[in-house]
């Protein structure tokens, strides 16, 4: 199988000859230029021939266009943080305006999407990282956001449709420069972050009407619940073809999430301590019990999230093997 076929069986829970394998990692140093980002993307790919690649943009591309200054410092798993918060006082939601997908930051990660699908050597399928709108939101703000959806609640509600409709035309400039999918991150789902009942009235509905706005797109969305305590019954009702959590740092298991959802599986790797710390047997070992859980249908072996900077070689080179290995 091609990738591309392989991938698509999966995301169908149809047979495959194996089941594909991924995995990410941050380049806070190179991630500011569209060549930088691009070139990284694709020296990965080379490097590890997998079964699709997921763009490592900064983690804070999204905001730097409303005004956030960002920065990476030194976070272990390569992620850049804001280091001067655009929305700082209730008033700031008000100032908001949506963007052009076109320009600035946003233009920048399209250009270098448009670099790694023209420098790809394969039919490999590339997804282009998009942020929830309430994620966006808490990115934004940081800890403000919490008071105002205490306080303030229409303010931000306000704030959540300009967030919203730029995402949706945003998703629209991916899908004409020829993503095959996007990875939908959510970074507000779950109980360590806010209560379900906030999740579902400020984050919910917003997520709805971005992944409704591909009714009829050729891409494929899959989902990243991040975190610990996930609202992952809440979140499988999105209209997504596959969904990647912490699986092995929180419920679900791998294979408890395939039988609660009706798409593809995306995990397997414990990205912050085998991967990590552990030995490439171990790697190996994650593998193997990801395919035993799922029988190898309707899965992608992956990391519960982006990979730390120190990982292991060895310990990905194992992964690849033993994913790739005949059964």
């Amino acid at each position: 199988m091609t990738k591309r076929e392989r991938v698509h069986a999966a995301l169908h829970r149809q047979p495959v000859d194996r089941p594909p394998v991924a995995f990410w990692q941050h380049v806070p140093h190179l991630d500011h230029t569209a060549r930088g980002l691009a070139d990284a993307m694709l020296a990965w790919q080379r490097r590890w021939d997998l079964d699709l690649v997921k763009i490592m943009s900064s983690g804070v591309y999204c905001v730097e266009d409303w005004g956030c200054k960002v920065a990476y410092q030194g976070s272990p798993n390569g992620a850049k943080v804001c280091t001067q918060h655009a929305v700082k006082q209730t008033a700031d939601w008000a100032r908001l305006k949506p963007l052009d997908p076109g320009r600035g930051a946003l233009g920048r990660e399209l250009e270098a999407l448009r670099l790694i699908l023209s420098g790809r050597s394969d039919d490999v399928p590339v997804l282009h990282t998009v942020f929830a709108p309430l994620t966006i939101a808490r990115k934004l703000a940081g800890e403000q956001l919490d008071r105002d959806l205490r306080d303030h609640p229409d303010a931000v509600l306000g704030a959540l449709d300009v967030i919203t409709e730029t995402v949706i035309r945003y998703v629209a400039e991916v899908g004409k420069a020829g993503a095959d999918g996007i990875f939908y991150a959510s970074q507000t789902a779950s109980r360590d972050v806010m209560a379900e009942g906030d999740h579902s009235r400020f984050g919910m509905p917003n997520s709805w009407r971005v992944l409704e706005s591909l009714g009829g797109s050729p891409m494929w969305t899959m989902l990243h619940v991040h975190g610990r305590q996930i609202y992952f019954d809440r979140s499988a009702t999105l209209p997504v073809a596959a969904m990647n959590w912490h699986d092995r740092l929180t419920a679900p298991t791998l294979g408890d999430g395939l039988r609660r959802f009706k798409g593809a599986v995306v995990g397997g790797l414990n990205e912050s301590e085998t991967l990590r710390t552990g030995s490439p047997a171990a790697a190996a070992a994650d593998v193997a019990d990801a395919i035993s859980q799922t029988a190898g249908t309707g899965v992608i072996i992956a990391p519960g999230c982006v990979l730390p900077l120190d990982v292991h070689e060895e310990n990905l080179e194992a992964v690849v093997s033993a994913a790739k290995s005949p059964r």
